[in-house]
């Protein structure tokens, strides 16, 4: 382990400490805020994590996040939550690992197209089935756990997820995902095994996606389709890690954070004017900024030395 590895292990297990205190010192409003930070943080980074490196543009955020929160949905109840949250994470990973073997050959709008119809396509699926056996549509949470558990289980998730895309970064299996984003076919040359590659680092994003959407699916007390598979959630995670700069780590924790406070400003009160501003501001960053505000800041600085 090198010496900057160790250093973010160290601020990540630090920030975690410092932050698990937050919902005995704070509001129910600002824990409730801090908690989408976090969600977000995670979403970002894990997405990061295989999309920035791999340059493979994946829209199923939603579906994996939509996933872990109807294993919460099915199984909270009859299995302790402790055991439910890994259990979306596992289910959503093993989601993507055989969604990956049959489409991760794509590229391009072809496999961000696909990726979006995922959660289109588990939504319409779960809704049926809930429709036919269970004869309804939705799951009311009676016995959720506490608040502080819910802020305390995301903390853990997000400050895992951090660490986990820190040592990625830092390892061959990273390498071998950012060969992948520069060069797939000469990195294949080079020995690199990029379909397991590919596969490994999708499922590792979507198990921390599932694991939060089984995390936080508890601030529901009603999940139905429509609300756990929004594809809102998917689009604001790529334009959280886009904006902060996904080829870092920093950067999409620092955006994630400013867009959860700007969500909870302006989204109940502004709706539609927040979705257009959302649409161009992703547009722009496509088109001109595909390094997010973190290319800018190294251009800045190169310019200045």
């Amino acid at each position: 382990m090198n010496g900057e590895l160790r250093g973010v292990l160290g601020a990540v297990f630090a920030a975690g400490l410092a932050l698990a205190a937050l919902p005995w010192l704070a509001s129910d409003f600002a824990v409730s805020l801090a908690l989408s930070c976090l969600m977000y943080v995670g979403l970002a980074v894990s997405w990061a994590m295989f999309s920035g490196a791999t340059n493979y543009l994946s829209l199923a955020t939603a579906a994996f996040f939509g996933i872990g929160a109807y294993v919460t949905a099915w199984g909270l109840g009859a299995l302790p939550y402790a055991l439910v949250v890994p259990l979306g994470g596992l289910a959503a990973a093993a989601f993507a690992t055989l969604v990956g073997a049959a489409v991760l050959h794509l590229r391009g709008a072809y496999f961000a197209v696909l990726t979006f119809g995922l959660g289109e396509l588990v939504r319409h699926a779960i809704t049926y089935s809930e429709k036919t056996y269970a004869k309804t549509v939705g799951r009311v949470l009676t016995d959720v756990p506490e608040s502080a558990t819910v802020y305390l289980t995301a903390l853990f998730i997000a400050c895992a997820a951090v660490a986990i895309c820190a040592a990625v970064r830092a390892s061959r299996f990273g390498r071998a995902l950012a060969g992948i984003g520069s060069d797939e076919e000469r990195a294949q040359t080079l020995g690199v095994n990029t379909r397991l590659a590919k596969i490994g680092g999708f499922a590792l994003a979507a198990f921390f996606a599932g694991a939060l959407g089984a995390a936080v699916a508890v601030r529901w007390t009603y999940i139905e389709p429509a609300s756990v598979f929004n594809p809102f959630i998917g689009f604001q995670t790529v334009l959280i890690a886009m904006l902060g700069g996904a080829q870092t780590l920093i950067g999409p924790m620092v955006s994630a954070v400013v867009f959860s406070v700007l969500t909870e400003l302006l989204r109940l009160q502004f709706p539609y004017a927040y979705l257009i501003m959302l649409g161009i501001l992703l547009i722009v960053l496509v088109l001109y900024l595909p390094g997010g505000l973190a290319s800018l800041f190294a251009r800045w600085s190169k310019a200045r030395a």
